[in-house]
């Protein structure tokens, strides 16, 4: 297939696959897409190490990087971005997560100093300042497109990707947003439904597509959110999209590292099991409903927090949630949830993510097809 994105990028397939793995961004751009890394959550040090082997992997083939770098986010002391960070949360929100923990059952854990710090600054960096040491890193490698998920990327951001000829991508949620990343100077927009895991508004993709594609000035248009098939990615560029963005279908993939235990809850979820919420990094994302979320909305349950400070609060809870759940701890097991697409009702099994790739495409190609037979007759 040969759209405006796959000559933009120089890929065989307008299939974008975006995940945290590094194996699973390899394997869809070695079968013929368009891997994107989530780089927030490395460390500068293990982003580099990280791009490094993706390179190593795919031989030249094009690649790209997704960074969160919000418009809003806890006003923070730069000089002492942790510290600052750390002494904006309450101490009755340490308490609730310290209580709902033992309310499960979850073993005492004292995590070394060290490994805390590491944690608290990796939360600490989503912000514009933070963001800056992984852009550097980012832009020190041969990535093809840099995209930011969280409102429009920063002036600098822009003219530097531009400078070393890096496309720039954003994801949108509302028409209007559209308008504005326009006015930023991006190349690509992802109009992402509320179907979509993670980060999402509250339109639909179906919706959001067409609304985004009449506003973009002839820039290519990503549809994203409830694409997993070939028969959606072909609704998509029905509705005028020039590819796809995926990001839920890759959990279902052999590659992907999010913990077995939580993979086996998305394989007997259905689509209804999800929903967005702000308790895990402080802006409505999609996930998996769990115990963790019941708890939250319980009359007693503090508001969350705003990024990054949610994410600080919440991040040495996770640790503790999935080692123990990977020990097969029931109290654990209940609260364990990552984000996910309603796309997950449709997960049956896991496979490999090149297998996922060739099956969209392939799938795809046959509906675009039948779908001009019916034109002609």
């Amino acid at each position: 297939m040969r759209t405006a994105l796959t000559e933009m990028l120089g890929v065989e397939h307008p299939l974008v696959g975006f995940n945290r793995s590094p194996a699973v961004v390899a394997a869809v751009t070695n079968a013929g897409g368009f891997g994107v890394l989530a780089a927030s959550m490395y460390s500068p040090t293990e982003l580099d190490a990280q791009l490094t082997w993706i390179e190593e992997q795919v031989g030249g083939r094009p690649y790209g990087v997704d960074l969160l770098v919000p418009e809003k986010f806890a006003v923070s002391d730069p000089d002492d971005l942790v510290a600052s960070l750390r002494a904006q949360i309450p101490a009755e929100h340490f308490a609730f997560v310290d209580a709902l923990l033992d309310e499960y059952g979850l073993p005492a854990h004292s995590a070394p100093r060290g490994e805390e710090d590491a944690l608290d600054e990796i939360a600490a960096a989503i912000n514009p300042a933070g963001a800056q040491a992984l852009l550097d890193v980012t832009f020190s490698h041969r990535i093809a497109m840099v995209a930011n998920a969280l409102g429009p990327p920063p002036a600098d951001l822009v003219s530097r990707a531009h400078a070393d000829g890096v496309v720039v991508a954003s994801l949108v949620g509302q028409r209007k947003h559209a308008v504005r990343q326009l006015e930023a100077g991006v190349d690509v927009l992802v109009a992402q439904g509320t179907e979509a895991g993670g980060h999402t508004g509250t339109v639909a993709t179906t919706v959001l597509t067409p609304e985004v594609v009449e506003v973009a000035d002839g820039r290519p248009v990503l549809a994203a959110g409830g694409i997993a098939t070939g028969a959606q990615m072909a609704a998509a560029l029905a509705l005028g999209a020039a590819g796809v963005w995926c990001g839920s279908v890759w959990l279902s993939s052999e590659e992907d590292i999010t913990p077995r235990p939580v993979k086996e809850k998305f394989l007997a979820a259905g689509s209804s099991d999800t929903l967005r919420s702000r308790t895990m990094t402080g802006k409505p994302a999609r996930q998996l409903r769990s115990a963790w979320h019941d708890a939250w909305d319980r009359p007693d349950a503090p508001a969350p927090l705003p990024l990054p400070l949610q994410p600080m609060l919440a991040g040495r809870a996770w640790n503790r949630v999935h080692a123990a759940a990977a020990e097969g701890h029931p109290g654990a097991t209940a609260l364990d949830t990552y984000f996910i697409g309603q796309v997950v009702g449709g997960f049956t099994e896991l496979r490999p993510a090149a297998e996922i790739t060739r099956e969209m495409v392939e799938d795809c190609t046959r509906r675009l097809r039948a779908l001009g037979e019916l034109a002609d007759t």
